[in-house]
C-alpha cells in the first residue's frame, strides 16, 4: 500500500473510486440467512421480482384486484410484475433498475429481456454456489442476519446447533414482539417454557430477561434489534418503556451488546398490499436523546425512516458517543437520499458513522444495493478529499483505505467492542 501523497485531483478521484468499489464490507443489518436456514434464505429471479418494493410499484400501473394478484403462484406474480415494470414501462425506479444491475453483474444478457433464460441459468446453481457468487460480486465479507426465536421455521436451526455453521453470517436477536405485541409474545414465551404472564410482575420480568440472555448466548447475537413505529415515545408510562428499562437495557448491559432501534414505521397503511403496504412516519428524535442520556454506558445503534428526522439525528450523534447512526433505511435507500444523507453525515460526523446497510430480503439484492451505494459513498468522500487538496492538505492511498474501511467495516465492529 502506497504511503506517498496523491498529487493530482484526477488521481484522488480514481483512487477513491477504486477503493470504494473494492473494500470488503460488513453488512451490519439484513434480512438474509445462511444456507443452513433452508427456505428462509430467499434467492432467485422470482423472489427478486416479487420483492415488496416491486409489488407496490406494479400496482401503480394496474387496475388488477389485489386478491387476484395474491391468488397467483409466485412465478405468475413475477411474470406479471416483469410485464408491468420492465416490458410495458422502463425500469427506472431504484428497485427496478437494481434488478437490471443484478442481471448484468450475474453475467446475463440484459438486452434479451428473456426472463426464462435468466431463470434457467440460476436453476443450474445450488444455493451454496449462489451465496458464494453473490458475496464475491458484491464484495461482502460478513453479513448480519435478523433472527427471531419465535419463528417456528428458524428456531429449530438454532436448537440443533446449526445456526452458526457459516462463519460469514452473524446473528442479531429481533425483539419486536416483546415491545410491540406483548400479548403474542407472552404466548410464545409460555410455549417455550418461560414462566411469564401478561401482568408485568417481577417473575415475568426475570423470565423475559432469562429468555433474552439464553438466546443471545445461543445465537452469539451481536445486538438486540427492533423496528419501532413512528409514534414511539420514551420515556412514557407504557409497556415499551417498562420493557426497555427493566428488561432490554439490563440484558444488553450484562451481555455488553448494543440495542438497535429502527424507528419510523407505520404498518399496513394499505392492508391489501400485505408486506408491501407499510409506510414511513415522522418520529420524535427526543426519544433517542432520552435513551442516550439516561444510559450513557449503553450503546445504541439507531436508524430512522423519515427523511425529516435525519439531520436532527445526525446532530444528536455529535452529542452522544454511545449513539451510532447507521444506514439509509428502507424508503431512504434510493440514490438521491443516500447521497444527501451521506454528504451531511460526513460534514457533521466525519467518517465516524456507518453510512449504509443493505436491509436485503433477497440474497442477490446485495449486488445492486452495495454497487449503487459504494459509488455514492466514493463520490462524496472524493469531493471532501479534493476540497482538502485545494487547501494544501494531502492524502495517501493508505489514509483513504483506512477511512473507507472504518465506514464499511471497523466502525461497526469497534462500536461492538469486538
Amino acid at each position: 500500500m502506497s504511503t506517498q501523497t496523491i498529487a493530482s485531483l484526477a488521481d484522488i478521484k480514481a483512487t477513491v473510486d477504486r477503493l470504494a468499489m473494492s473494500t470488503p464490507v460488513t453488512d451490519m443489518h439484513t434480512h438474509l440467512y445462511a444456507p443452513e436456514f433452508g427456505e428462509l434464505l430467499l434467492w432467485g429471479i422470482d423472489e427478486l421480482l416479487t420483492y415488496h418494493y416491486l409489488i407496490s410499484e406494479s400496482f401503480r400501473w394496474s387496475e388488477e384486484e389485489y386478491s387476484q394478484f395474491w391468488s397467483m403462484t409466485k412465478r405468475e406474480q413475477a411474470d406479471w410484475i416483469w410485464k408491468q415494470l420492465f416490458i410495458d414501462h422502463s425500469p427506472v425506479s431504484e428497485a427496478a433498475s437494481g434488478f437490471i444491475t443484478i442481471l448484468k453483474r450475474l453475467g446475463f444478457d440484459v438486452s434479451s429481456r428473456n426472463l426464462d433464460d435468466y431463470r434457467q441459468a440460476l436453476a443450474k446453481r445450488t444455493v451454496e454456489q449462489q451465496v458464494d457468487t453473490v458475496m464475491q460480486i458484491a464484495g461482502i465479507e460478513k453479513i448480519v442476519m435478523t433472527n427471531d426465536p419465535f419463528d417456528p421455521v428458524e428456531r429449530p436451526v438454532w436448537l440443533s446447533g446449526k445456526g452458526k455453521t457459516d462463519a460469514r453470517f452473524y446473528a442479531a436477536l429481533r425483539v419486536d414482539a416483546l415491545l410491540n405485541d406483548w400479548d403474542h409474545a407472552v404466548k410464545e414465551l409460555q410455549n417455550l417454557g418461560y414462566d411469564v404472564q401478561a401482568e408485568w410482575s417481577e417473575r415475568t420480568k426475570a423470565e423475559t430477561r432469562r429468555f433474552l440472555s439464553e438466546w443471545i448466548t445461543r445465537m452469539d447475537a451481536l445486538y438486540l434489534a427492533v423496528s419501532m413505529p413512528g409514534d414511539f415515545e420514551y420515556p412514557a408510562d407504557d409497556h415499551r418503556s417498562k420493557m426497555i428499562d427493566e428488561v432490554m437495557i439490563p440484558v444488553c448491559q450484562a451481555k455488553s451488546i448494543p440495542f438497535a432501534l429502527m424507528i419510523g414505521v407505520r404498518r399496513r397503511v394499505n392492508p391489501s398490499l400485505r408486506l408491501a403496504g407499510d409506510m414511513s412516519m415522522l418520529s420524535d428524535v427526543s426519544a433517542v436523546e432520552a435513551l442516550c442520556r439516561r444510559y450513557p454506558e449503553q450503546k445504541f445503534l439507531i436508524t430512522m425512516l423519515a427523511r425529516e428526522n435525519q439531520h436532527e439525528l445526525t446532530v444528536l450523534a455529535r452529542k452522544f458517543r454511545n449513539l451510532m447512526i447507521f444506514g439509509c433505511w428502507w424508503f431512504l435507500h434510493i440514490e438521491s437520499m443516500v447521497e444527501e444523507m451521506t454528504r451531511f453525515r460526513i460534514e457533521l460526523l466525519g467518517t465516524s458513522m456507518i453510512p449504509q446497510h443493505s436491509d436485503c430480503r433477497v440474497f442477490e439484492q446485495l449486488i445492486y444495493k452495495w454497487e449503487h451505494s459504494r459509488k455514492i459513498i466514493g463520490n462524496v468522500l472524493a469531493a471532501k478529499y479534493e476540497k482538502l487538496h485545494h487547501s494544501g492538505w494531502t492524502v495517501t492511498e493508505e489514509e483513504i483505505k483506512r477511512d473507507l474501511d472504518d465506514m464499511l467495516n471497523q466502525n461497526f465492529w469497534r462500536f461492538l467492542g469486538r
